[in-house]
């Protein structure tokens, strides 16, 4: 099976168990946030489903150079929490508790053609230029090409 075709499945799979939880309805994730109120920690038991699979798929993979596919097995090397990392956490739970969408579940909804997701993903993509922009702007500065007169 191509690498094209498992994507493509994977997200399939990961979409429909997104719509089936009902994470795709922003309602139901604000639900969650709502401590003081209305709780609803159906959000915390897909959260912990998630977690046991991924725990199994990497248990399942410990120690393997490829993946079942053939590819490089490229685990993520532990670094060091810095500020840009909080602070793009803090702007992703911020918009995540505003909105109630975060990437998958509002890339799920689109289906819906919701106004309201379409909305999020394209202040998603303003704000991944933003960062983009900054970063070029940032490696420009320190190189010695980028650099004015000193």
């Amino acid at each position: 099976m191509s690498r094209t075709v498992t994507a493509l499945l994977s997200g399939i799979v990961f979409g429909a168990g997104l719509a089936i939880s009902g994470m795709t309805n922003p309602a139901k994730v604000l639900g969650f946030f709502d401590v003081l109120g209305a709780w609803d920690p159906s959000l915390a038991l897909v959260m912990g489903g998630a977690l046991a699979v991924s725990l199994v798929g990497f248990w399942l993979m410990r120690g393997r150079e490829h993946t079942v596919l053939g590819e490089p097995m490229v685990l993520p090397a532990g670094g060091s929490i810095d500020l840009p990392l909080i602070g793009g956490a803090v702007v992703y739970g911020v918009g995540w508790g505003l909105t109630g969408f975060c990437i998958g579940p509002a890339l799920a909804a689109a289906a819906w053609l919701d106004a309201r997701v379409f909305v999020f993903l394209v202040a998603l993509l303003v704000g991944m230029g933003m960062v983009k922009g900054g970063e070029a702007r940032s490696s420009l500065a320190k190189s010695p090409e980028g650099r004015g007169t000193e």
